[in-house]
């Protein structure tokens, strides 16, 4: 059971570091926002299968309820980590779009697009 959650820490922690460093090498802030909310949200995902895992492991060999109850937030924590994070990085992407911030390097923009054909005014 310990190696288990050991091997679960370290990816959960080696995703962790691989978003930090993506918030320092790529060059906008879409790919820096990509990095960094893959990244977490998978580090923090295995992380809470750390604690699954050790939770059941110690529920199996106690029968003690409150590791039962550790499952459970570990769930409805990591359900909630899916939502949010993901809603957290559209919207600041789409800040960043509509403030005028313009990707590094991009050569198509299909949400000025669509904006425009809507009769929106360009940048």
């Amino acid at each position: 059971m310990f190696l288990i959650v050991g091997i679960f820490i370290i990816i959960g922690l080696g995703f962790n570091l691989l978003g930090a460093f993506s918030l320092y090498r790529f060059p906008d802030v879409y790919t820096r926002l990509h990095g960094a909310t893959k990244c977490t949200t998978f580090g923090t995902l295995f992380t809470m299968f750390a604690v699954v895992a050790y939770s059941l492991g110690r529920l199996v060999s106690t029968g003690e309820a409150r590791f039962a109850v550790f499952i459970i937030h570990g769930a409805v924590a990591a359900l909630v980590l899916l939502i949010t994070n993901a809603t957290g990085a559209h919207a600041i992407a789409r800040a960043a779009h509509r403030s005028g911030t313009l990707p590094a390097r991009a050569v198509v923009d299909r949400l000025e697009e669509k904006e425009e054909a809507k009769g929106g005014t360009p940048r």
